[in-house]
C-alpha cells in the first residue's frame, strides 16, 4: 500500500510502498477515510532534530488526524462492527495511569517510557491506504461523512478541550472571547465557541480572508495590525474580554492577548510556536490567568463527534488524493490553506 513516510530529521516526507499492518491484540485495522495534515507534522520533518529523542524519531507514517471504517478486527476485539465508520484518538499512552485511566494519555504519566507519543507521531499513522489502532481508541461516527470528520481529532478536539477548560470565565450574560490566528483550529474554535457557550466573538488574523470565514461562523472580525489590542478594549468599553484563545503562539500574538485579557479573564496559548512572554505583577490584570493546554481527552472526542453529528460544528476542508499528498504538505507550509488539508487514500 501507499503511505506518507517520513525517512530522516529535516528531510521532507516521500510516498513509498509499503505492506499493509496487521492488527494485533486489542487492535483494529482502519482503512483510511481521511487523514488530516498538520502544522505539527510539518514542525517533525522541517524543525526536529535527534533532541527530539527517539520517540519521535524516524522512520515512520505520518497521519495523527484519522477516520475511515473497520476492515478487520485484532485478537479479542469485541463491541467494533466491521465496515462501521469511526474516527481515531491519536495519543497512546501507557493506559493504566491517573491521566491515561481518564481518557487523558496526552498526559501520561509514563509518557517519557513509552516507545511513541501517538499514530503518527512515533508510531505509524493515517497517511497512508491503512493503518491499525487500539480499539479502544475510536470513536464512532455513525452516518456522519468521515473524510469531512478527521480534522476533529486533533483540529476539533485541541480548541474543544482548551474551550471546556475556560467554560467558567464564559458563563452568564455579557460575555465575550477573542480568537487570534483563524486556520484550521481557530476556525474550529470559533464554530465551537458559538455553539455552546452565550459569548460574543471576536476573531483576528492577518488574512482577510481567514476572518471573513469566521465571520460566517458568527465571529466579529477584529483587524489586525498597529492599534489591535485599542480595537479590542473599545469593542468591549474598555473592559477587555473575559478569555482569549491563542492559536498562533508567538510573541506578539501573546502580547496582544495579555494587553487586552479582563480582570479574572483567562488567556490559553494553544499554539506551538514556543515564543516567549514577560509577566509582572503590576501590568497583569488582577487574577487574569495564562496557561496552556494540549490536544484533549478520549471522552471530549465524543463531545466533539456529537457536535459534528448534530450539525453545529463542520470543518472546511480541502481533499487531496494519496498521489498529491506531498503536495497537501507543499500547501500547509506555504500558507495556502484556511482550513485543513485532507488526503483521502480511497476516494
Amino acid at each position: 500500500m501507499k503511505a506518507v513516510r517520513f525517512t530522516a530529521w529535516k528531510t521532507f516526507p516521500t510516498i513509498e510502498e509499503v505492506e499493509r499492518p496487521k492488527p494485533g491484540p486489542g487492535e483494529v485495522l482502519l482503512k483510511i477515510a481521511g487523514a488530516g495534515a498538520c502544522h505539527s507534522d510539518v514542525a517533525i520533518f522541517e524543525q526536529f532534530d535527534e533532541s527530539m529523542g527517539d520517540q519521535l524519531a524516524p522512520s515512520y507514517t505520518l497521519g495523527h488526524e484519522n477516520s475511515g471504517w473497520v476492515e478487520e478486527l485484532g485478537e479479542g476485539v469485541t463491541g467494533v462492527n466491521v465496515g462501521d465508520a469511526y474516527l481515531s484518538y491519536g495519543p497512546i499512552g501507557c493506559g493504566q495511569c491517573p491521566a491515561c485511566s481518564r481518557g487523558q494519555d496526552t498526559y501520561c504519566y509514563n509518557a517519557a517510557e513509552q516507545p511513541y507519543l501517538a499514530t503518527g507521531l512515533g508510531r505509524d499513522g493515517g497517511m497512508a491506504e491503512y493503518m491499525t489502532v487500539p480499539a479502544r481508541n475510536l470513536v464512532p461516527l455513525g452516518d456522519a461523512d468521515p473524510v469531512a470528520a478527521a480534522p476533529l481529532s486533533d483540529a476539533g478536539l485541541t480548541p474543544y478541550h482548551a474551550i471546556k477548560l475556560a467554560l467558567p470565565k464564559l458563563q452568564g450574560g455579557g460575555k465575550s472571547v477573542l480568537v487570534i490566528g483563524l486556520g484550521g483550529l481557530g476556525q474550529i474554535a470559533v464554530q465551537i465557541l458559538t455553539a455552546i457557550t452565550g459569548a460574543t466573538v471576536y476573531a483576528t488574523d492577518m488574512k482577510p480572508e481567514a476572518m471573513a470565514e469566521a465571520e460566517k461562523s458568527g465571529a466579529i472580525p477584529v483587524e489586525g495590525g498597529e492599534g489591535q489590542a485599542d480595537r479590542v478594549r473599545e469593542l468591549t468599553g474598555g473592559q477587555g474580554v473575559d478569555a482569549v484563545f491563542d492559536f498562533v503562539g508567538i510573541t506578539p500574538t501573546i502580547k496582544v492577548a495579555q494587553q487586552v485579557i479582563a480582570r479574572r479573564g483567562r488567556i490559553t496559548i494553544v499554539g506551538v510556536a514556543g515564543q516567549p512572554t514577560s509577566w509582572d505583577f503590576y501590568s497583569n490584570p488582577y487574577e487574569a490567568e495564562l496557561t496552556n493546554t494540549y490536544w484533549g481527552t478520549i471522552e471530549e472526542l465524543y463531545e466533539v463527534v456529537a457536535l459534528y453529528r448534530a450539525g453545529k460544528i463542520s470543518p472546511s476542508v480541502k481533499t487531496y488524493s494519496m498521489d498529491q499528498a506531498l503536495q497537501a504538505y507543499h500547501d500547509l507550509h506555504d500558507g495556502k490553506l484556511s482550513g485543513r488539508a485532507v488526503v483521502t487514500p480511497h476516494a
